[in-house]
């Protein structure tokens, strides 16, 4: 083998150690993101939210949600549709803190945060996690979970979705409409 062709093979050699070297760390500083409830959403039986003072308790009753203490309403189909596709699925990424002396700042701790509670036929919660709005970013949410003491950033804004109104979770009963009795039977 030639002198030149031996420093070629060290040079094709040591470019592709760089290059691989090179892809390795990008892949490093890639963004990870996984979505923030792993379990089966069929053990879901009840679900508590809270905000501050105010909370709401949703539970499955056969194959029917009901407002825990609320007979009139009944559950609007979109409201829990979103909890199941939109919230539960919601992708945390980004570690934000990992101090618990910021929770304040990101709206997560115990006062100021949104407080969602997953629980299964048990009665045992299968899930806890912690809301809190971005100021920056309106179109996302802070997100702590269980007692993981990390703050992440979720990829969507889902906190409006977790209201504590009975309003928000059901609405009143459309009453059947009943058509007006023939008119024979009027005048008799």
């Amino acid at each position: 083998m030639t002198k030149g062709l031996k420093i070629s093979i060290l040079l094709l050699i040591s470019l592709l150690g760089i290059y691989l070297l090179n892809v390795k760390k990008q892949g490093n500083l890639e963004s990870s993101s996984t979505a923030i409830f792993t379990g089966n959403q069929k053990n879901i039986t009840k679900v508590l939210i809270q905000q501050g003072e105010e909370a709401i308790e949703l539970s499955l009753n056969d194959t029917t949600w009901e407002i825990a203490g609320n007979d009139t309403l009944i559950i609007k189909s979109r409201s829990i549709d979103n909890l199941f596709d939109k919230v539960l699925k919601v992708n945390r990424g980004t570690i934000i803190s990992e101090n618990p002396n910021k929770y304040d700042k990101y709206a997560i701790d115990d006062s100021t945060g949104t407080h969602l509670a997953i629980i299964d036929a048990n009665g045992d919660t299968i899930e806890y996690y912690i809301f809190g709005r971005s100021k920056s970013d309106y179109s996302r949410s802070y997100v702590r979970i269980g007692n993981n003491p990390n703050v992440y950033l979720a990829d969507e804004n889902v906190i409006y979705m977790l209201s504590t109104k009975e309003t928000y979770w059901g609405e009143i009963p459309k009453e059947e409409i009943q058509s007006p009795p023939p008119a024979d039977t009027i005048n008799n």
